[in-house]
């Protein structure tokens, strides 16, 4: 990412090893904020720029960004208080009703969030709301499967940052809606796990609103030096607990006037 890690010290460059390691062995490691000594959101960013890099040298493209941490009660137990961003490159995606592969990740765990498409690239260095809000195309229901490096999730806010926001994989709804047309803070969130429901939750509960997470991805990239651009997806944020999964379970997740957005875990 342009104006990150451009010079990374080897302290830096053995932790993004270790994490590129851990997923290419699917072995989780310990903590790289203890293990390399790896402190603050910096640091960290310049952690997870190294293996995007290294992600985009193998043939990878980024095809959008999640936002992660945009609930009050997750920032307050990391201490924090903003959210966090990661890459989403092109073999992450899948689509409604898809089996998703689980011998790719470690430890998955699901969440229910709003996606959005970017309907063209988002080019100003502060991007006000009006000017952001005229560059989003749709909205469509979204699953994340995260999925983190670092052992039984035992994450501190440097190591989700580092290890690429704990983002794993993700699945799209069919139908694309206008955004114009919902009332995101309102919408309902119910999610089932093999036909039990496991996780609620509302629009509210993604730093108030789906859109002012995504506006905020959009204004910190811009202060990274890389703008949004047309045709990639926004996850906005979990609107609800995230729930662990395993091979052969089928998730379903309902998100209001959005609909309905499925997958099985093969």
């Amino acid at each position: 990412m342009n104006g990150m890690a451009m010079n990374p010290d080897p302290t830096t460059l053995a932790a993004a090893a270790a994490l590129r390691q851990a997923r290419r062995d699917r072995q989780t490691i310990g903590r790289i904020s203890e293990s390399h000594g790896i402190a603050g959101l910096s640091a960290a960013y310049a952690v997870a720029a190294i293996n995007t890099r290294a992600r985009l040298e193998e043939g990878r493209r980024i095809i959008g960004m999640k936002v992660g941490l945009t609930s009050r009660a997750v920032q307050q137990q990391l201490g924090v208080d903003q959210p966090d961003f990661g890459m989403l490159f092109d073999d992450m995606e899948f689509l409604n009703q898809q089996e998703v592969p689980t011998q790719r990740l470690m430890q998955p765990k699901v969440e229910a969030e709003v996606a959005f498409v970017v309907g063209r690239d988002v080019t100003a260095q502060a991007p006000s709301y009006g000017e952001f809000l005229a560059c989003l195309a749709y909205a469509l229901p979204a699953i994340e499967i995260v999925d983190s490096a670092i052992a039984d999730w035992k994450i501190t806010l440097v190591d989700t940052v580092a290890d690429n926001a704990s983002s794993g994989l993700f699945v799209l709804g069919d139908q694309p809606v206008g955004i114009g047309q919902l009332s995101l803070a309102e919408l309902g969130m119910q999610m089932t796990k093999n036909g039990q429901l496991v996780s609620t939750g509302n629009g509210a509960a993604c730093l108030g609103h789906p859109l002012r997470a995504a506006w905020w991805l959009a204004r910190t990239m811009a202060q990274h030096g890389q703008g949004l651009k047309a045709g990639q997806v926004i996850l906005s944020g979990a609107l609800g607990p995230m729930v662990p999964v395993q091979a052969g379970d089928l998730v379903q997740a309902q998100i209001g006037a959005l609909g309905t957005v499925n997958c099985r875990m093969a």
